[in-house]
């Protein structure tokens, strides 16, 4: 049986997840301003419900960590979404004078909360969750690598700024992609909807 919680936090993260794949596909194949713009401020936005629960599982390992985790994840998050409504307000109401496109985000420099935060939170919670028998054993690996793979594209975009570099794009695809599956695994399990056990 899952609580009303973990039912919230289930499809906060499948939402987050299913957000995540709409602005890769808004962002880079649509090449849609407003619409990668939305999907970047829902798809943070949903992600924090599953922080907090896999926070609640790991809280008994190591609180302190655990809350340090939450706090950058939340942070992190609300960065991100707060960058996708600056996006979206420059899109629908554009400013007088032109925006320089290479200046970062006052918000979000290169990705700070977005990747940064976001990616340290996820290693810090990927280590709890390696001692933890309250979550499955995927987490942890895959946590891992995702966030690696987020301080990886903040570093990339902070140091080689070319978003057309291999050393851009490589971690930006990997966590790009595993951002989504690691919400949609997560939402699926706080659901249950998974093999009874024996």
């Amino acid at each position: 049986m899952t609580g009303s919680f973990d039912r919230l936090a289930g499809w906060a993260s499948i939402l987050a997840g299913l957000a995540g794949v709409g602005y890769a596909v808004a962002f880079v194949v649509l090449k849609n301003g407003p619409l990668s713009a939305q999907f970047l401020t829902l798809a943070p936005l949903f992600a924090v419900a599953g922080l907090v629960a896999v926070f609640e599982r790991v809280r008994a390992i190591d609180s302190g960590a655990a809350t340090l985790a939450l706090a950058l994840g939340a942070f992190g998050s609300l960065a991100a979404s707060t960058h996708g409504v600056y996006d979206l307000s420059n899109v629908l109401h554009a400013p007088a004078a032109a925006l320089a496109t290479d200046v970062p985000s006052a918000l979000d420099p290169r990705g700070y909360g977005t990747f940064a935060l976001t990616g340290l939170a996820v290693l810090i919670f990927a280590g709890l969750a390696g001692r933890s028998p309250e979550l499955p054993g995927w987490v942890s690996p895959l946590g891992l690598v995702l966030g690696v793979s987020l301080v990886l594209t903040f570093l990339a975009r902070l140091i080689v700024l070319d978003a057309t570099s291999l050393l851009v794009l490589l971690p930006a695809l990997v966590s790009g992609l595993l951002s989504p599956i690691f919400f949609m695994l997560l939402g699926a399990w706080l659901l249950a909807w998974r093999p009874s056990p024996g």
